[in-house]
């Protein structure tokens, strides 16, 4: 990997992570053209992802540091000084609650199916662009029987965990952490830009954990010249992700998610016409 092939990956990684059209997905794509993926070392690429991963953590990080403040402080506050009970917690409490709870099914699915998510099936292109496709018709259905009336005080424990399950979902390539918790949110109520915060907020503790552990096991499987790519991409994807952070929120304040919906569609059927036409392998 070059440096410019690095700058490219942190590029993807941050603008496809929060916009809902699959980090995993696009940069899985662009490894197989830049022959990046080793077929006998899959778990190398998977571990650069989750890497870069801590990029697009730290860009979250930066865009809401004052909610996240608020949400730890309110939450230590209310919880191990006053020992209030839930219903009668302020909303940053709550949030710390619903944070926590809806971060549960990913761990357990994740530790669960760890062997499969860094295995070859979730490299393959095939399933890559079929969740491209299929959660672009779910979220499609979303935006058509979705009431867009819940704010982020109305946001449920309920919600929390459905929003939860949906990002578990989202260890299926192509499928988009961002897309699959935005959709189930839109499914639950949630206007458009609070599905989005509430999914991005969601975010930090899977990126966190997942992002250490694979720096930690980054260090067997990566080699030591590979580390200063590693760094420049996360750099990177730190300030793509900013970006990408910023204009969907405010992009999904006045708009729907059509635009995401009609690329999604369109690049799940282009990678199938260049599998099937052998321009790149699965």
């Amino acid at each position: 990997m070059t440096i410019i092939e690095a700058i490219v990956l942190g590029i993807i990684q941050g603008l496809t992570e929060f916009i809902p059209i699959s980090s995993t997905g696009h940069l899985t794509l662009a490894g197989k053209f830049l022959n990046l993926i080793s077929e006998d070392n899959p778990q190398s690429w998977t571990s650069f992802i989750a890497i870069i991963q801590l990029g697009t953590l730290i860009s979250v990080l930066l865009y809401f540091w004052r909610d996240l403040y608020n949400i730890l402080s309110g939450f230590i506050k209310e919880n191990l000084i006053e020992r209030k009970t839930f219903t009668h917690q302020s909303l940053n409490s709550r949030l710390g609650w619903l944070i926590i709870i809806g971060t549960i099914p990913i761990v357990i699915i994740g530790i669960g199916f760890k062997d499969v998510i860094e295995g070859n099936l979730t490299k393959n292109l095939y399933v890559i662009s079929s969740s491209l496709i299929v959660l672009a018709i779910i979220l499609f259905i979303a935006e058509k029987v979705a009431s867009f009336r819940k704010d982020i005080d109305n946001v449920t424990i309920i919600d929390s965990i459905v929003v939860g399950l949906a990002q578990a979902l989202a260890l299926i390539p192509g499928s988009s952490r961002s897309g699959t918790t935005i959709t189930a949110s839109l499914f639950l109520g949630m206007k458009r830009d609070v599905a989005a915060r509430f999914s991005f907020l969601l975010s930090v503790p899977a990126i966190f954990a997942s992002g250490l552990l694979q720096l930690y096991e980054g260090l067997k499987t990566i080699s030591p010249d590979m580390f200063i790519n590693v760094i420049i991409a996360t750099i990177v994807s730190a300030i793509s992700g900013y970006w990408a952070i910023d204009f969907l929120i405010k992009f999904l304040k006045t708009n729907s998610t059509k635009l995401f919906i009609v690329y999604r569609i369109a690049l799940g059927l282009l990678i199938i016409v260049l599998l099937l036409t052998n321009t790149i392998k699965p």
